[in-house]
């Protein structure tokens, strides 16, 4: 049973691709218009708004999508410091 686990483990990090997050595009960009919109001269436009109201940041960025990990390395849930 362990054993099974472990290589089901092994393969669900593995595949299809490795990790468990990727960076994916959550706006068309396939055209010079698009560019420009999502990043420079477009982008000046989304930072001014939110230097105007910072609550807007959540509406324009990914923040109201992003959670942070705070570690310094020192271990591994449950199996202690294996870690770099």
């Amino acid at each position: 049973m362990e054993e099974q686990l472990r290589q089901d483990a092994l393969e669900y990090h593995r595949t299809p691709s490795f990790g468990k997050i990727s960076v994916t595009p959550t706006k068309s960009l396939v055209n010079q218009r698009d560019l420009a919109l999502a990043y420079s001269p477009g982008v000046a436009y989304a930072c001014l708004a939110i230097k105007d109201d910072p609550n807007e940041a959540a509406n324009l960025t990914s923040r109201a999508n992003l959670v942070a990990v705070i570690t310094n390395g020192s271990a591994v849930l449950g199996l202690g410091n294996i870690g770099a």
